[in-house]
């Protein structure tokens, strides 16, 4: 409850020094808020998913991604420095697990297929998908069985 105060009045305070931004001669000035310098080609779902590690690798995957799409793929898990699974690419900060809003699945996985660079592609039940930039390779995991539209694949130096 102290933090919803706390936040509130901050907000008050903040609106009281815009609104109060009028010179004492009448005139007004205009009160810019910050801006960013550089474009990101992605947005992240929660402020708690980790990004800032990412390569240039992974971030031109998630550019070329947005530009083939139309739409900025929301990161819903990225740099997971305590990830399970030992092999996972999320611990090094090499993979990404991603939404596109309005955009289908199959489009999605079919832009992530041309983009420069990519490792895996791989499609959960849920509706996320995972890029990375490891070996080349291609899986549906759904429940504890796997399976799914993708049949799990490893190719192994084939590229296509």
């Amino acid at each position: 409850m102290r933090d919803v105060f706390s936040i509130a009045l901050s907000c008050l305070l903040a609106l009281s020094f815009f609104t109060s931004s009028e010179a004492s001669d009448g005139k007004r000035r205009k009160v810019g808020l910050p801006t960013r310098s550089i474009t990101v080609a992605y947005a992240v779902q929660t402020a708690s998913v980790m990004t800032n590690c990412f390569s240039p690798r992974l971030r031109s995957i998630l550019a070329h991604i947005a530009a083939s799409t139309g739409q900025r793929p929301l990161v819903t898990s990225g740099h997971r420095p305590r990830a399970h699974r030992r092999g996972s690419l999320h611990r090094l900060c090499q993979a990404a697990d991603i939404r596109v809003p309005g955009v289908s699945e199959s489009r999605i996985i079919a832009a992530a297929r041309t983009a420069p660079g990519i490792g895996g592609i791989g499609r959960y039940c849920n509706g996320i998908i995972h890029v990375d930039t490891g070996p080349r390779r291609q899986w549906a995991h759904c429940g504890r069985r796997g399976g799914g539209l993708l049949a799990a694949k490893r190719r192994s130096g084939r590229r296509t």
